[in-house]
């Protein structure tokens, strides 16, 4: 009985000293558990160079681009990367800022610069060749990202040239033709896009379809309900400016999205976010990220039981799980863009090289 007696004050003993543990390991108020963190594993691209866009097309075969003419594409999900150059003249100084893959052999690079050196290049061979099939023939024209709705229909856009806003689209995935004035909004001043992360526009089923402006007097965001044949832009509450403005726009379904940025100049500021969940007919502000500076890319990732919302920049990597009403970091070394796959795995990119494979899930 003595035995018993002591063995069960033990157990008392043990349960008042879990009851003060376990609130500083981390559970919640309520006694739940919270959400295990993401999994980030860093990943061997072989290339030093700037990368800037991701391209995930299945758990297998990614695609990511950057500085120096670099592509890089892996088909076993991460365990190997092969990386390339576009074997142009001059292709080797391009800064390939955004990238669209159809498969592991089709794929599409847009280069960000100034006249000339914005261009757009495809393979059907898994970059053993490339096709360049338009280069910008305005010399103060600037490309900044595209997407496509499927690997015949996609949209480019750029800094807005003379007061005319810039944006490209194709309608069978080989030739690109400048939309019209009448079909897209008026610049709001020196609107454009930062051509960071190649997410700046992002499209959604076979419809529809958003842009994310900076640079300009409004942080506005532009949307289309037809596959680009019509665009109408609608003002958020993002801080404005020569350097400021929205860098990413990201959707999870056709109503609930997010658009990200801030002062690109400014890397001891906090990044901005606005949030709609009304298909981007309004937006309201969310939580800032985490980490210092502009936010650069963003990502949903798909897959996952609730939303899960990745943000990146020079300042770090951070996650929400409640559409952008809290956040936590994930890391604090530099990233350009993310993206994700149907299965809910991500990857990140940055400088030197920088790939990361990232799992949000438990």
């Amino acid at each position: 009985k003595r035995a018993r007696i002591l063995a069960h004050a033990r157990m008392l003993a043990v349960a008042a000293l879990a009851a003060v543990l376990l609130p500083q390991a981390g559970l919640a108020q309520d006694g739940t558990a919270p959400p295990a963190r993401a999994t980030l594993t860093a990943q061997s691209s072989q290339t030093t160079a700037l990368l800037q866009a991701v391209s995930v097309v299945d758990s297998a075969t990614v695609w990511v681009s950057g500085h120096a003419g670099t592509w890089a594409r892996t088909t076993d999900g991460g365990a190997h990367w092969q990386p390339g150059r576009v074997p142009d003249a001059d292709a080797d100084s391009l800064e390939f800022r955004d990238v669209h893959a159809a498969s592991a052999d089709e794929a599409w690079l847009l280069a960000a610069g100034p006249g000339e050196r914005s261009r757009i290049y495809h393979t059907a061979d898994g970059g053993r060749s490339w096709t360049l099939q338009h280069t910008n023939p305005d010399p103060k024209g600037f490309y900044d990202c595209f997407a496509f709705w499927d690997s015949r229909h996609g949209v480019a856009f750029g800094d807005q040239v003379d007061g005319r806003t810039v944006m490209l689209e194709t309608s069978d995935g080989a030739h690109w033709t400048a939309l019209l004035t009448d079909r897209l909004p008026a610049p709001a001043g020196t609107e454009g896009g930062f051509a960071a992360s190649g997410t700046c526009v992002t499209t959604l089923g076979r419809k529809l379809g958003w842009v994310a402006t900076g640079a300009g007097s409004e942080a506005r965001v532009f949307r289309t309900e037809d596959r680009g044949a019509h665009w109408t832009a609608v003002a958020t509450p993002a801080p404005s400016g020569a350097t400021a403005g929205l860098a990413s726009v990201v959707f999870r379904d056709p109503m609930h999205g997010a658009a990200l940025g801030g002062d690109v100049a400014a890397p001891a500021s906090q990044g901005q976010i606005v949030v709609s969940a009304d298909g981007g007919r309004s937006w309201t502000a969310g939580a800032r990220p985490p980490f210092p500076g502009a936010v650069y890319g963003a990502a949903y990732a798909i897959g996952t039981r609730s939303p899960v919302l990745v943000a990146v920049g020079p300042g770090g990597m951070a996650l929400s799980r409640d559409d952008a009403r809290s956040w936590e970091t994930l890391d604090s070394v530099a990233y350009w863009s993310v993206g994700f796959g149907s299965n809910g795995v991500g990857w990140a990119v940055g400088p030197k090289g920088r790939i990361t494979r990232i799992d949000p899930r438990p």
